[in-house]
């Protein structure tokens, strides 16, 4: 099984990273990015037991708060379509999920 990132989902981890990179914790940023990789390495043995949230799965993240949003594909490969800030507007959320 391979994790499969889309466009969006790279950009969602590339605005992550700015953002805890502008924090003014020294090396933030490359914790995020770590973390989020960790997350994404688990989905290759994980993927499929999470909940279903706006018609895809939602794995929660253990470190920050992001969640990762997925669909399984027919070859047995993870799509990662999203990576989105929960803190964001819950509505907002929801669009940019269904749009992906």
């Amino acid at each position: 099984m391979r994790v499969i990132l889309s466009e969006s989902a790279i950009g969602d981890l590339i605005e992550g990273r700015r953002f805890y990179e502008d924090q003014e914790e020294d090396g933030l940023g490359d914790y995020f990015e770590g973390s989020m990789l960790q997350e994404l390495e688990a989905l290759e043995s994980t993927a499929g037991i999470h909940r279903l949230v706006h018609g895809r799965h939602r794995l929660i993240c253990s470190t920050f708060p992001y969640a990762i949003y997925y669909r399984m594909e027919p070859s047995g490969d993870v799509a990662v379509l999203r990576i989105l800030d929960c803190r964001r507007d819950p509505r907002w959320i929801k669009r940019a999920v269904k749009k992906s």
